[in-house]
């Protein structure tokens, strides 16, 4: 029990944080770029385990073989 109540605080300080940096970075003068950068980022990583994923699969069909 006694964890549990110092995790809460904790928590809340980190979620505090950020939601702090989140409004720092939209008031960045260049945000958008930042953004569009960030998802620029998550579709690459996407693809990139697409292709992890398919490569793992041909390789295990031609090991079934």
């Amino acid at each position: 029990m006694q964890a549990q109540r110092i995790l809460k605080p904790i928590e809340l300080v980190k979620k505090n944080a950020e939601i702090e940096r989140l409004g720092l970075e939209k008031q960045h003068p260049e945000a958008s770029k930042i953004e569009a950068l960030r998802v620029n980022a998550l579709v690459l990583a996407r693809q990139i385990d697409e292709i992890r994923c398919s490569s793992a699969h041909d390789l295990a069909d031609l090991l079934a073989r």
